[in-house]
């Protein structure tokens, strides 16, 4: 079993902490951005120094799963006095949301350029066994739910056919001026994702959204993963 998910499950915990869950991602090559967990202000400032301005402040709790509903993620921070500032406020935000919270830290982590959110997500049926999703990300995949879905384990051909699938493929080559992303980077991604929950059974959810995706590269800004306790 992966040490990540035998630490967490034997917490009790069935929801990786995102710093974990995006430790896993990398392990199985899905690009992340760089980040640091801080347990104070001035471990926040070297962090942001490390990883370069603007950066973005997250808590870090398994008592707070939303975390922008709780006013707990704030973005684009540019300066040494913001991140100070966004430091406490999160912490602020996230006692007040849930006073019995418990905070493992505060999350810096680079703030990624503009690019087209996608979703990659990943969902272990009991009859079927894991299954993928692509989709495009952010607002869309709950309002317009323009996604497809494929049984892992996922080759790249299927990958590219998953892409091309969805009805708004054409906003990925380029729509009205935009720039084209990265196919091969998502075609990676979701080739990984498959990976990921075919080889860790015990991963029943795997939530990529949003997957920032650029003219070159493509990465995981948010990463959930769901735990099952497997009876044997």
């Amino acid at each position: 079993m992966n040490p990540i998910i035998s630490k967490a499950l034997s917490e009790g915990r069935s929801l990786l902490l995102e710093p974990e869950a995006k430790e896993l991602c990398s392990q199985y090559g899905i690009p992340v951005p760089k980040s640091k967990v801080v347990a104070s202000t001035d471990e926040a400032v070297e962090a942001a120094k490390e990883i370069g301005f603007p950066v973005v402040v997250k808590i870090v709790s398994k008592d707070i799963i939303h975390k922008s509903d709780a006013g707990c993620v704030i973005v684009g921070v540019n300066d040494l006095e913001g991140v100070k500032k966004a430091y406490k406020q999160v912490i602020d935000n996230a006692l007040k949301f849930n006073p019995k919270a418990e905070i493992k830290g505060v999350l810096i982590e680079e703030m990624l350029p503009k690019g087209i959110e996608v979703a990659i997500g990943g969902i272990r049926d009991l009859e079927f066994g894991p299954a993928i999703m692509f989709g495009l990300g952010g607002v869309f995949i709950e309002v317009i739910r323009d996604v497809t879905f494929r049984v892992a384990p996922i080759s790249e051909a299927d990958a590219e056919e998953m892409i091309k699938e969805i009805r708004g493929f054409k906003v990925l080559q380029g729509y009205r001026g935009m720039e084209p992303v990265d196919i091969k980077a998502l075609v990676k991604i979701i080739v990984n994702a498959s990976k990921l929950m075919t080889e860790n059974e015990e991963v029943s959810q795997l939530d990529l959204n949003p997957v920032i995706a650029q003219r070159q590269g493509a990465k995981a800004v948010d990463a959930r993963i769901i735990l099952s306790q497997l009876r044997r």
